[in-house]
């Protein structure tokens, strides 16, 4: 029995990716399969662009960034939803109920093969809630599934040269991302820094990789070749 933590970034969802509904559907398919194999599978839901909107709607009448923060939770819970639903509509045997804390998913993980949620507090994003979440489930991995391929030393769209990393320490993938700190509702980057430096902490496996392509996911659920980057221990 394995036990994986995925955290699907909100632009899966988005109307943009094309054959969204295939995408869901090859998604409830890979986790029903390894739900049948006995493997514990905990998934945290990104806001996407129903957060975004929603905290640009706010933002002139809201400056208090935490507040803004609940209104990307609140779109992360409904993403979670979602996904929730389709995995219980297929019989995987997903919690009945979204978790609002760390604590309460890790109690949900034992008691059911799959759970399901989306943010827990603000100043948290869902990638930092992932690596919390596999970190106090005991998880082997956290994969950080995402719209890019791997991560780069540079933003690929300012620099058609930048270089794509296989393999990376954990410190080499904070030098790339930055600072550990959360400075503004809405802003997504590739990992979160703060979850990154947690990952760090704790020595916790991390798989980035293109979650629009539902093999990947599956490969890393399996160890398998997924194609990203895998941080890990230097």
């Amino acid at each position: 029995m394995t036990t994986v933590i995925v955290a699907l970034g909100g632009s899966l969802l988005r109307p943009e990716i094309e054959e969204r509904h295939t995408w869901l559907e090859g998604l409830v398919s890979v986790i029903r399969d390894r739900a049948s194999m006995n493997d514990k599978i905990g998934i945290v839901v990104g806001g996407g662009a129903p957060a975004r909107e929603g905290i640009e709607l706010a933002r002139p009448m809201i400056s208090d960034e935490s507040h803004l923060d609940k209104i990307g939770i609140a779109a992360t819970r409904l993403n979670a939803t979602i996904v929730r639903e389709a995995l219980s509509d297929a019989g995987v045997p997903v919690s009945g109920t979204i978790p609002k804390s760390i604590d309460e998913a890790v109690l949900l993980l034992e008691k059911r093969q799959v759970v399901v949620m989306g943010g827990t507090n603000p100043g948290h994003t869902t990638d930092a809630v992932a690596i919390r979440f596999a970190v106090s489930s005991g998880a082997t991995k956290c994969i950080i599934a995402t719209n890019v391929p791997k991560v780069f030393d540079e933003d690929p769209k300012h620099n058609p040269n930048a270089q794509a990393h296989d393999f990376l320490t954990h410190d080499q993938l904070l030098e790339i991302i930055g600072v550990s700190e959360h400075s503004r509702a809405g802003v997504s980057q590739i990992v979160d820094p703060v979850g990154a430096k947690e990952a760090a902490e704790n020595g916790l496996t991390l798989n980035i990789l293109d979650g629009r392509i539902i093999d990947l996911i599956k490969e890393a659920i399996v160890d398998g070749d997924f194609q990203g980057t895998e941080v890990r221990k230097g």
